[in-house]
């Protein structure tokens, strides 16, 4: 190698390994020899599964191939709760949560057509398949691939009583591609072009109990308890307001469980568009870049609320005195709330767009170095508004806390798009065997102060060890083992999406003022094997 060369590759790996950051749900289970190489792999694609990474990459196919892989991943995630000193909701002081502890998370799979089963599994095992034609002395290779693009998988419903199912009990989002026309090019002995089409299945469920405490309620609270009776009822009321109408029942407390929800939503077509270049000067050094589109993609599906006795009966005391209907018109209340209602529901969820270049630099036979650094636009997550088809008269409550469309919720995200680096390491001890080692460090795009436990993604470090083994026929094979984790520590009042305690945080603070810690493992292991037909 000329010395003007190598001083050109060390000064390219150097400038990749500047501190940068982030992601979220990208790329976590989408191929098993990316997954070992830290998906550092755009200057250096990985087979079929070049159609997500970098479809310049299929070019380089010089034959007809299908590969299989499949992975089984699990998702730990626990959180403990725990009230600071000076700890009070409008007057109110023992919260029961405080000094507990998140249950056991298990995983399941969105199935597209049949929509969540039953069962609970300590972890899931996903398939897929992929194929390339090409045809000899042609600059063109054409392939599909099927792959899980995205996904996170959590479910806290096995302990009943877990306090962390005040924030998701049930949280389901994935993007299954399940066709992904694609072609890459091959311009000259060095270039190369690609494109690819994936087509998705995306599924998005949340299903969570609900509570609000907040210093409002805990006002209202506090008013009933020295007003009312312990008996529930009180005869001056009557002529009044309405406050102990509701019974014991109707008794509010900012710490009760008020209400539970269920969204469940899919967007069965959608399609997004890869554009990928592949420049390979020298067989030691190469130079990758893919743009991954994305969508505007519109969810629909049905949704289900569930209100618990306490606003209920409040809201019916309220409408059975003189003044309450009053009051409540004045303020905007509902005149009853039912204890079940169901419909139809929309959504404009994006699906990030997705930018991300890498080297590659193998300066002896037996050692390759991959770099990559990608950009995610998760600040198109700044919030989510779910449509629905009627008036939720639960969400009219919420006309106290300034909120004034109740056909419609919206859940602040405030997600940030941030750059993350990716390392993979590769060694050839022989011809037809290669060890891989991978190191990503994913700075978190959920920034400290938006934490929660709907995506209890913190920054995490992902490490991989995996090989691949060829054989004479030409078939190969690689398996693949990683490890992620990250932990959080979020005081009381530094995340608006958890635990702020302010006046009208209605939504959404389920454990306001309390200091939430926790973190997130991520267990995979995958294998695949690649034949020639």
């Amino acid at each position: 190698m000329a010395p003007h060369c190598r001083l050109l590759a060390a000064a390219c790996a150097v400038a990749c390994t500047l501190p940068a950051h982030a992601a979220l749900v990208e790329n976590l289970t989408t191929s098993v020899t990316a997954m070992a190489l830290g998906n550092a792999v755009t200057a250096d694609p990985p087979g079929i599964d070049s159609v997500h990474f970098n479809p310049a990459g299929l070019a380089r196919i010089q034959y007809d191939m299908e590969s299989q892989s499949f992975f089984a991943a699990s998702i730990r995630s626990n959180a403990s709760f725990r009230t600071p000193p000076g700890f009070s909701i409008g007057g109110w002081y023992d919260d029961p949560l405080s000094g507990t502890k998140a249950g056991p998370v298990r995983q399941a799979m969105y199935v597209p057509t049949y929509g969540m089963p039953g069962w609970r599994l300590p972890g899931v095992l996903i398939p897929s398949l992929g194929m390339a034609f090409h045809k000899e002395g042609s600059p063109f290779t054409f392939a599909t691939n099927s792959y899980m693009a995205q996904a996170i998988s959590i479910d806290r419903t096995t302990d009943p009583n877990d306090p962390a199912r005040f924030q998701g009990r049930q949280v389901q989002l994935q993007r299954l591609v399940y066709l992904s026309p694609s072609v890459g090019y091959r311009f000259s002995d060095t270039l190369s072009f690609g494109a690819s089409i994936p087509i998705a299945h995306s599924a998005f469920v949340v299903d969570t109990h609900m509570r609000f405490p907040n210093e409002l309620l805990g006002v209202f609270g506090s008013l009933q308890k020295g007003w009312c009776p312990e008996s529930g009822g009180n005869v001056i009321d009557v002529f009044g307001f309405g406050l102990c109408g509701g019974g014991r029942e109707g008794m509010v407390s900012p710490f009760k469980k008020a209400a539970s929800m269920r969204l469940e939503m899919t967007a069965p077509f959608d399609p997004t568009i890869n554009l990928g270049v592949l420049w390979e000067p020298k067989p030691w050094f190469a130079l990758g870049a893919v743009y991954q589109g994305g969508s505007k993609t519109r969810y629909s599906g049905n949704y289900e609320f569930r209100a618990d006795p306490m606003l209920r009966n409040f809201v019916k005391g309220l409408n059975s005195s003189l003044f309450g209907p009053i009051a409540g018109a004045v303020l905007g209340l509902p005149t009853s709330i039912p204890e079940v209602q169901h419909g139809n529901l929309s959504a404009t969820i994006p699906f990030p767009s997705h930018l991300q270049v890498g080297i590659k630099l193998r300066p002896v036979r037996y050692v390759q170095l991959n770099v990559d650094a990608s950009y995610a636009r998760w600040s198109d997550w700044n919030a989510l508004t779910f449509e629905f088809d009627q008036s939720i008269r639960l969400l009219e409550v919420a006309r106290l806390y300034g909120i004034p469309d109740s056909s419609k919720l919206k859940i602040p995200r405030g997600y940030k798009s941030v750059v993350n680096m990716g390392y993979g390491l590769q060694l050839f001890p022989t011809q037809s065997l290669a060890l891989r080692f991978g190191y990503e460090p994913r700075k978190s795009s959920v920034p400290a102060d938006k934490i929660d436990l709907i995506a209890p993604l913190p920054d995490t470090k992902l490490y991989s060890v995996g090989l691949n083994y060829k054989f004479k026929s030409g078939s190969d094979i690689s398996l693949t083992a990683s490890y992620m984790k990250g932990d959080f520590n979020a005081p009381a009042n530094s995340s608006c999406n958890m635990n702020c305690n302010t006046f009208l945080n209605v939504i959404y603070n389920p454990f306001a003022g309390h200091d939430v810690a926790g973190d997130i493992k991520v267990h995979y292991v995958g294998f695949s094997y690649n034949h020639r037909f």
